[in-house]
């Protein structure tokens, strides 16, 4: 891997943990110049490499209600497209967070975000269960995030953090 890689690589991982990027402090961990970093950024933004940036939000905190559902799906794949159109129709719902092709008993994992149980259900039952190439559906519902995208989402407890001073 040449020198240019691996500093993508190195930014890549820095901006995956970190979205709200500081320039300064990315340059100085890197040991470059800071218009180097935001040149490197903006080419990778252009090339697709970074796709978006997103922000991690608990919201079990802010009062507002919401339900995460991982749905899985096992489909018909169909002739000459494979799963790409199906996962396209269901992906274009608003209320779709994400859709994966999986390997195991389903084809594809779906997340939802939704307002209630009912509304998630709704939606299984309501658009995506007649959808012509889906066989069967399975819902899980997510009770509790302990970790979501590298963040540990639960605060330690007094007892754990005492065990972890020398």
């Amino acid at each position: 891997m040449d020198m240019h890689q691996e500093m993508r690589h190195e930014i890549l991982r820095y901006l995956e943990k970190n979205s709200r990027v500081n320039l300064q402090e990315l340059a100085v961990l890197l040991g470059v110049d800071e218009t180097l970093v935001a040149n490197e950024i903006a080419d990778m933004e252009k090339e697709k490499i970074i796709c978006g940036y997103h922000t991690l939000i608990d919201w079990d905190k802010t009062g507002e209600e919401k339900v995460t559902a991982l749905i899985e799906v096992r489909v018909t794949p169909q002739r000459n497209q494979g799963f790409d159109r199906i996962a396209e129709r269901i992906y274009n719902y608003p209320e779709v967070f994400a859709v994966y092709l999986i390997s195991g008993g389903y084809d594809l994992l779906v997340t939802l975000d939704g307002k209630s149980l009912k509304e998630v259900s709704r939606f299984v039952s309501e658009k995506l269960s007649p959808i012509d190439s889906v066989i069967s559906t399975a819902t899980y519902f997510i009770l509790k995030k302990y970790k979501d995208h590298g963040t540990i989402m639960v605060p330690k407890k007094e007892s754990e953090r005492m065990l972890m001073t020398p």
